[in-house]
């Protein structure tokens, strides 16, 4: 399966990232430069449930291949979020369909990291981008 070119980029970042202080700052940061949701994309149709916080996700096929934006009201799980959008901008609704999303936090150092409820909230986020992609 391709692999996004920002996706890489986080990948070289994160394999650089020595312990879990320096990742989780990195996280952060991930987080923040995670594009804004219009305050209008924040409704109950876009809410991401099985998460502890709230988590709001929109899709967009463009051309064959998927876009997506996504916020939260947690800081760490906008960092979570903007490292799974970068894996999966541009994917097909096949290639979604067969991420490996736990493959995917374990090459970044972040998978033992992850706690059950944020292990939930992911794969949530994972689900509904895989049912907006299956429903076009």
């Amino acid at each position: 399966m391709s692999m996004p070119e920002q996706a890489r980029q986080a990948l070289e970042a994160f394999e650089q990232g020595k312990g879990w202080e320096q990742r989780a700052r990195l996280l952060m940061q991930w987080g923040d430069h995670l594009e804004p949701l219009a305050e209008t994309d924040k409704t109950e149709a876009n809410r991401v449930h099985g998460c502890e916080s709230l988590v709001w996700l929109v899709a967009e096929p463009v051309d064959g291949q998927w876009r997506f934006k996504a916020s939260s009201d947690a800081r760490l799980l906008r960092g979570l979020l903007a490292l799974l959008l970068v894996r999966v901008q541009g994917l097909t609704s096949q290639e979604l369909a067969r991420l490996d999303l736990r493959e995917w936090f374990t090459q970044l150092g972040l998978e033992r990291q992850l706690s059950p409820s944020r292990s939930n909230g992911l794969h949530a986020v994972l689900q509904r981008m895989a049912q907006l992609a299956s429903s076009c």
